[in-house]
């Protein structure tokens, strides 16, 4: 049955990541907020959305000021017009001003590939960012791709159906961005839902 191997592929993943990455990642992302530092999400497709739930659950719930590009369509897109797709991203950060207090955080299936020329975007992003001295971070499938070999810190979600990894990996992007957000060092604000839970047990 499709729907029993499918949601014990994601026991199985869940049972390898890696636990210290994650906290390392906590780690980076305390001390990018303690310093006033900023926190830039950078996803295409799918990650793309799960960007901008990240913004909002950052900002809102951890206190700590987040962007992505993706959320302004008009700016985005007149990029991709008039200077091209593989350096929208990183133009975009070139705008904004990243520092070397801030942060990048990548969320991609493949993670990027300039040998292969695959999210090219997000290499050059990654490059930027790496010139500036900005902290990058990673959620990515596969095998990490550039990313990985780029990041401070970066959880690989690790294949278990090579004919899955889209959905397995932009699933686990969720996963981890709300393992963070809940994170006892990164939470500030309490939920709506829990808190009014908590209201009525006393």
């Amino acid at each position: 049955m499709f729907s029993r191997t499918y949601l014990q592929q994601v026991v199985g993943i869940s049972n390898q990541i890696d636990p210290q990455i994650v906290e390392q990642a906590v780690d980076i992302l305390t001390e990018i907020r303690a310093q006033g530092g900023r926190l830039f999400f950078i996803g295409v497709g799918g990650s793309a959305a799960n960007a901008s739930h990240a913004v909002n659950d950052f900002r809102k719930i951890c206190g700590m000021e987040c962007y992505t590009p993706t959320d302004n369509v008009s700016e985005l897109s007149a990029r991709v017009n008039d200077e091209g797709w593989e350096s929208s991203f990183s133009e975009w950060l070139r705008v904004s001003r990243l520092t070397k207090n801030d942060g990048v955080f990548i969320l991609s299936v493949g993670g990027g590939s300039p040998e292969k020329g695959v999210s090219l975007n997000i290499v050059a992003t990654l490059r930027f960012a790496k010139e500036i001295g900005a902290k990058i971070l990673g959620i990515v499938g596969r095998d990490g791709g550039y990313t990985a070999k780029m990041a401070d810190a970066c959880v690989v979600v690790p294949t278990m159906d090579p004919a899955l990894v889209t959905f397995h990996s932009e699933s686990f992007q969720s996963v981890i961005l709300h393992l963070i957000v809940a994170h006892p060092k990164m939470k500030k604000f309490a939920t709506k839902w829990e808190a009014v839970e908590n209201e009525n047990l006393y």
